[in-house]
């Protein structure tokens, strides 16, 4: 950094939201900034000498999203949420289509993540096991956990970005599992995705901080201290599979980081919508290729 100098600030916002928006858009350029309150709102300001290159991120990240200057009102933005909530109607809908596995183990043998089959490339299993259930309470607490921190993912980073962060980490988590515990081990659920979602969250805020954005200590350590409750309740579950969830949390973790970069993406509406439509294709190809 050339210089320490700060000056005005370049952008001012009642709507903390937006103001964090700015902050990580800046830091996706390398831009250092800082958050204060005034009574105008929050005002975010850079050192003197990155200021012009400042203003023309925060004009390009504006004329990206055409969106005004944030107000109040419009903090909610229910889209995001739909997302998650759509996502817990499927598992528990695809649950009355499977029945629980002691009913009927045709899906389970064609889509759980067995490590054997796995080993022999039949990947999508992978996929495939995060919407089957053993049970009614399996597939209960999965879904409402996808509510909680699924929908908590969704509102920070987009709805799109949201689902594949899911996605990947949870099928990641299941393949290094299976490599890593071998045969006879299997697993099914959706609480791998769940805990990738938890180390999302968690990585995201520590990147904010560390970033410069004004985010308080305890919303770092929140979703941790929230995943390690997660992993207490689900792992006297006797289909849980710790590991699996664990691998899940660092896949996710991993993947959080990235997303920071992404951050501009996240308004941009009708890619979001492509993304999560393109999520659930996925997902029903794998199914395709399972029950071929």
């Amino acid at each position: 950094m050339a210089s320490s100098e700060v000056g005005p600030p370049v952008r001012v916002s009642p709507d903390r939201r937006r103001a964090d928006d700015w902050a990580l858009a800046l830091a996706s350029a390398g831009i250092e900034s800082h958050l204060n309150w005034t009574l105008q709102g929050y005002a975010l300001t850079v050192p003197e000498a990155d200021r012009q290159r400042a203003y023309a991120v925060l004009d390009a990240f504006d004329d990206e999203n055409r969106r005004p200057v944030t107000r109040l009102s419009d903090r909610v933005q229910p889209g995001r949420s739909y997302a998650a909530l759509a996502i817990t109607v499927l598992l528990c809908a695809f649950f009355v289509v499977t029945g629980p596995r002691e009913a009927d183990r045709y899906w389970f043998m064609r889509g759980g993540a067995i490590a054997s089959r796995i080993g022999a490339g039949e990947w999508w299993r992978t996929v495939t096991a995060l919407t089957l259930h053993a049970d009614f309470l399996h597939v209960l607490s999965n879904a409402v956990t996808v509510l909680i921190f699924g929908g908590a993912l969704c509102s920070v980073v987009g709805a799109g970005v949201g689902v594949w962060l899911m996605l990947v980490s949870g099928a990641a988590g299941n393949w290094i599992t299976a490599l890593v515990r071998g045969p006879p081990h299997s697993a099914v659920g959706a609480s791998t995705a769940v805990f990738g979602a938890v180390g999302s969250l968690a990585a995201i805020q520590l990147v904010r901080r560390r970033q410069g954005a004004p985010v308080a200590w305890w919303r770092v350590w929140a979703p941790i201290a929230a995943g390690l409750a997660l992993l207490g309740f689900l792992g006297t579950a006797p289909e849980s599979d710790v590991l699996a969830h664990l691998f899940g949390f660092a896949v996710g973790a991993v993947l959080g980081v990235s997303a920071t970069r992404a951050q501009t993406l996240r308004q941009r509406t009708g890619l979001q919508t492509a993304l999560s439509v393109a999520a659930l294709l996925v997902v029903i190809a794998c199914w395709l290729l399972a029950v071929a």
